[in-house]
């Protein structure tokens, strides 16, 4: 199936801004400024509560709330602004750290907690601790020890649990009776901490949170993490030599994990540890404790080919075993999973049959139709999950994600136009977010009982442009792809330099039908390249097979960027000159692209190469054993899928030699810059053409506004010049 989005303006579109798309998009942080987003409902349907920034240019989110019971009024229940007394934001460096691992780049209310009545809600500010009445309105600053990380109401709204100094503390939500129900020995201050999660599980696991209140507020489920076994790296800035370097535990592949362990710890002042096969199951995967049934654990193996579902017995800390899952590639985690259905059946994805399924109980509720991808809520009648297409479709939709109704009648799609779809749900209510093609950014409706009753107002900036881009399948393995041509683009105008656009591996789906995933594409299109962006095997979203292909060998994720620009240009519907070929990316992207200029110069003239893990030594435990096992066992595998070595450039072709621009943040505590350094090292020694753009004090995400305005002109330059456009 093909579908085109020919970039055409309606009549009741507001026009073009003044500002240069590239300024645009980083004074609005791509767009996103301005949009409603991080939903709860009330249990009862009454309201909605949500963050929100006051305009497409501000960084700092208010809290809102969407009465429903009163004509759909919006009211505001933070501001950050007002409670702050209009003192800037001071961050800790724990804070920091917890928000590049969440790819948090907004400011103000980042992240909020709630009662289980959503009648008071609780967050962090500068490190302090405030608290929201959300009926009435009103927030106020709790005395607290600082500074205050990942504040959470107890399910009754009596007190309020938080993390500040690595210690696990409570207070009353009248402010009284702050105490430490859990801190670092003595001796082990700095390397101890109760109720955060360790790097690998708020990188790689998506697992952010450590710690867990009890159904009957009574006690709570904390992960104490002792990194003391971790390595220690130094991440320095250079631009700033009378600075010292910061010091982080960071876990490479094949070396230790920090030591994970999991109390209950009540608020009488007891103290229970739970107890499971630590050295078998070191990875706390997820943690779920709900009214229908006991806290339930997943725990993993370090290969990731084993994991147990454990039931615990808050009482003694003992566990039993639920269920138990093996997978000769490995087992993924994924969001809303496990979970007790209310009837107290286990609710889980699986992969089984060559499908991702949802389970509940030992029955599958849906087969080889659907791709699931996570389960968004649990009731008695139905599992709200979101899916894409399966293998067995009748129609591939091709960037398409869904929300749907499931259980043992069937299942029922809620979302209906193609586009890329999620949403919340409690109380009969569902906030349904959507994106797709055919509009910028996502229009946020309320439903209740599957009738419209309101919608959420977006403060997000219109772009300046709009994408003129064709979903399609490329080659034999029927590769996801977007083709995105120049704006005024016409056939007469004839081959087109061409610009692969990829992320291209695990976890990272960029062929989406959402008009804003395309923004920065355009844009390259605009400056005269027809784009392509493929999500070949490895991608999410597609099956099983396809996820778990690279097992053991990441080229394949090049072989199909490969594949998909040659099966299109071998179709003769789009203008691709191949003898002028480009790639970019970034992260797992800019891997690709190093690997795309190294060993296939026959296809790619240049390559933009943004924040790339070249040793694959160098990057986390769970990310990178999961699909190349331990180096230490298998150093020719992490030998093959690396671009460096410690004897240089690896498998790289003899000619010709493709110019690189290699950019990096110095900041970068997730990708280091060494991987940058190594590679630019390999590089020079062989006397090959290539650039280094280093950014001070920029991180993984580079959230700063004139770095990525300038660095997006950048390379068109540095593409313009190496395919001789100019």
């Amino acid at each position: 199936m093909t579908t085109e989005n020919p970039g055409i303006r309606r009549p009741d579109e507001s026009p073009a801004p003044r500002l240069s798309f590239p300024r645009q998009s980083a004074r609005t942080q791509r767009f996103t400024l301005g949009a409603p987003r991080a939903f709860t409902v009330a249990p009862d349907g009454s309201r909605v509560v949500f963050l929100r920034s006051p305009s497409e240019t501000e960084r700092a989110n208010q809290l809102w709330v969407l009465d429903l019971s009163d004509g759909a009024e919006e009211r505001l229940a933070a501001d950050p602004g007002l409670l702050l007394g209009g003192a800037p934001e001071r961050l800790s460096a724990q804070e920091r750290a917890r928000r590049e691992r969440s790819r948090e780049g907004g400011a103000g209310i980042v992240g909020y907690a709630t009662d289980a009545a959503v009648e008071l809600a609780a967050f962090a500010l500068s490190g302090r601790l405030f608290t929201a009445e959300l009926r009435a309105g009103t927030a106020r600053e709790l005395p607290a020890r600082g500074p205050v990380i990942d504040p959470r109401p107890s399910p009754d709204g009596r007190h309020v649990a938080y993390v500040a100094q690595g210690a696990l503390r409570v207070t009353g939500a009248d402010g009284e009776g702050d105490r430490a129900l859990a801190e670092p020995e003595s001796g082990h201050t700095g390397t101890v901490t109760y109720g955060l999660a360790e790097h690998v599980a708020a990188e790689s696991m998506a697992r952010h949170r450590g710690f867990w209140w009890s159904p009957d507020s009574t006690r709570l489920l904390v992960a104490r993490v002792d990194d003391s076994p971790v390595l220690r790296w130094w991440i320095a800035d250079p631009a700033h030599p009378d600075r010292e370097p910061t010091k982080v535990a960071y876990p490479a592949a094949g070396t230790a994990n920090a030591d994970v362990r999991l109390f209950v710890l009540g608020l009488d002042g007891s103290r229970t540890e739970v107890v499971w096969d630590r050295v078998r199951f070191p990875y706390l995967g997820r943690v779920h404790w709900s009214a229908d049934g006991a806290p339930l654990l997943l725990v993993q193996s370090r290969d990731q080919r084993s994991q147990s579902y454990l039931a615990v017995n808050p009482g003694d800390g003992s566990t039993r075993m639920v269920h138990a899952e093996e997978d000769a590639d490995w087992l993924e985690l994924f969001p809303g999973v496990p979970s007790w259905s209310p009837s107290g059946k286990l609710v889980r994805i699986v992969d089984e049959g060559g499908a991702r399924v949802l389970a509940w109980g030992e029955r599958p509720l849906t087969g080889a139709q659907l791709h699931v991808r996570a389960v968004l809520d649990v009731t008695e009648e139905d599992i709200l999950v979101s899916a894409s297409a399966g293998e067995a479709a009748a129609d591939p939709e091709t960037g398409e994600i869904h929300v749907y109704r499931v259980n043992e009648l069937g299942v029922e799609r809620l979302s209906r136009e193609p586009g890329v779809h999620a949403a919340v749900r409690a109380g009969g209510v569902t906030v349904l977010v959507s994106a797709t093609l055919e509009r910028p950014g996502a229009s946020v409706q309320v439903l209740r009982d599957g009738k419209q009753v309101a919608t959420v107002a977006s403060h997000a900036q219109r772009p300046g442009l709009t994408p003129r881009v064709t979903l399609t399948e490329g080659g034999t393995r029927r590769i996801p792809c977007a083709v995105l041509l120049p704006t005024d683009y016409k056939a007469a105008d004839g081959p087109l330099p061409v610009l692969l656009d990829p992320y291209g591996g695990p976890h990272g789906q960029r062929v989406q039908r959402a008009q804003n995933v395309f923004l920065t594409s355009q844009w390259f299109a605009d400056q005269g390249f027809a784009v392509v962006v493929a999500d070949g095997r490895g991608t999410p979203g597609r099956s099983p097979a396809w996820e778990k292909s690279i097992k053991n060998d990441l080229t394949l994720t090049l072989d199909d960027q490969v594949e998909a620009l040659h099966a299109l240009a071998a179709t003769g519907a789009y203008p691709l000159d191949l003898e002028r070929v480009a790639i970019r990316g970034w992260s797992y992207g800019g891997y690709l692209a190093a690997m795309a200029a190294l060993r296939r110069p026959d296809v790619f003239h240049a390559a933009v190469v943004g924040a790339p893990v070249t040793d694959l030594r160098l990057y986390d435990t769970h990310y990178e054993e999961r699909y190349l096992g331990d180096p230490t066992r298998t150093p020719q595998t992490y030998r093959h899928n690396s671009l460096v070595w410690d004897d240089g450039l690896v498998e790289a072709a003899a000619g010709p030699h493709r110019p690189m621009l290699i950019v990096h943040g110095l900041a970068d505590d997730n990708v280091v810059v060494a991987h940058s350094l190594r590679l630019s090292s390999a590089l020079l020694a062989e006397g090959r053409p290539h650039e280094v753009l280093p950014l001070s004090g920029v991180t993984h995400m580079m959230p700063q506004e004139q770095v990525a305005e300038n660095l997006l002109l950048h390379q068109a330059d540095f593409l313009k010049r190496s395919l001789g456009l100019v």
